[in-house]
């Protein structure tokens, strides 16, 4: 309402200084007072055909014929001009508070996370306008705009009642991009779906999991969400040997297959800092388990744990380390040191 006024005060200024115009110049003995755009039914363009030479029919007429459209037409090219200078502007300054970001956080994330911000604010600037536009447009052909806007505003009400699932999905999308929560290539969890996002915007997101499936989210559906892929990520490897193992020489043969996989090119980019053998994490009836950490870049932990499996696999097939056994002696006297357990009873027999 107060751009429809401000609209409104402008035009009068203009018309009044067009007739000012006339006057003056054209229409030399003609009040200034009288010079209004519609001054008992004649304007700007009344008197500019009266100028001219013609009857009061024909100047009414011509009046009648360009005035409103030509306003229509001013309102219409300037109503894509504001939009669209609009629109580039609200982008501009957006990708300037990007250029603005830090180094260490300007990566295809941020870019992805502006552009989208970017093209939400301009959208939302082109509906303002075209709203803007119309109303003016209706203006012109005499409709009366007060009991239209109220009407409009109830039926806003109805519909933001109707909508509010929609409205809260927008909302909660336009802060997981301000927060920056995840972006495109992210691979997070959101309840039961764990995927790679492939889209992303104010209205939902879509997952791809690993089997291929395509979870869409709405995001005003989203409570709780687990990155797996920010700023670093982290490989964890358990290896679980038997108990009669050397755990020492286990943990020695660990360290050495680590170093080896950090020293070469094609993975040393790829971990961020020294993998550590944190050394016994559990002991079960299965064995005993020895626990790797590696930190690695995002998404790299899964790519760098395969192949960290793989290589203590064959050393551990090549040390001769003997695998978890499923039977545990549990013995409730002390054994001496180098004696073996005592035999098991044989099939039948009485102690």
């Amino acid at each position: 309402m107060v751009m429809l006024a401000s609209f409104s005060a402008v035009h009068a200024d203009v018309s009044t200084f067009l007739g000012g115009v006339l006057n003056e110049r054209v229409l030399p003995g003609v009040p200034m007072a009288a010079a209004t755009v519609n001054t008992d039914g004649e304007g700007y363009l009344y008197r500019l055909f009266k100028w001219l030479g013609t009857t009061d029919f024909g100047a009414r007429t011509g009046e009648f014929l360009l005035a409103g459209p030509l306003r229509i037409v001013v309102i219409v090219v300037g109503a894509l001009v504001a939009s669209r200078f609009g629109a580039r502007v609200l982008r501009s300054t957006v990708a300037a508070l990007r250029s603005r970001a830090p180094l260490r956080v300007r990566n295809s994330r941020l870019e992805q996370r502006a552009a989208t911000i970017g093209d939400a604010a301009a959208s939302f600037w082109k509906v303002v306008v075209l709203v803007m536009a119309a109303l003016l447009i209706l203006g012109e052909f005499g409709i009366n705009l007060g009991p239209l806007l109220a009407g409009a505003g109830i039926a806003g009400i109805a519909i933001a009642f109707g909508a509010q699932a929609i409205i809260k999905d927008y909302l909660s999308g336009l802060f997981i991009l301000l927060e920056d929560q995840y972006g495109v290539g992210d691979v997070i969890t959101i309840g039961a779906a764990t995927g790679t996002v492939e889209d992303l915007n104010l209205r939902f997101t879509r997952l791809r999991s690993a089997d291929g499936t395509v979870w869409f989210m709405p995001n005003g559906d989203i409570r709780a969400v687990g990155n797996q892929s920010m700023e670093w990520s982290r490989a964890i490897v358990d290896v679980l040997v038997g108990y009669d193992n050397d755990i020492g020489a286990v943990m020695a043969a660990l360290t050495e297959e680590i170093g080896a996989l950090t020293s070469e090119p094609l993975w040393k980019d790829r971990i961020l800092e020294t993998p550590e053998v944190q050394g016994v994490q559990s002991m079960t009836v299965e064995g005993v388990g020895v626990r790797i950490v590696v930190k690695t870049e995002p998404r790299e932990q899964w790519a760098v744990a395969r192949e960290l499996r793989g290589r203590i696999a064959e050393r551990m097939r090549r040390d001769g380390v003997r695998g978890a056994g499923r039977m545990v002696l549990v013995s409730s006297s002390t054994l001496e040191v180098g004696v073996p357990p005592p035999a098991p009873p044989a099939p039948g027999s009485t102690i």
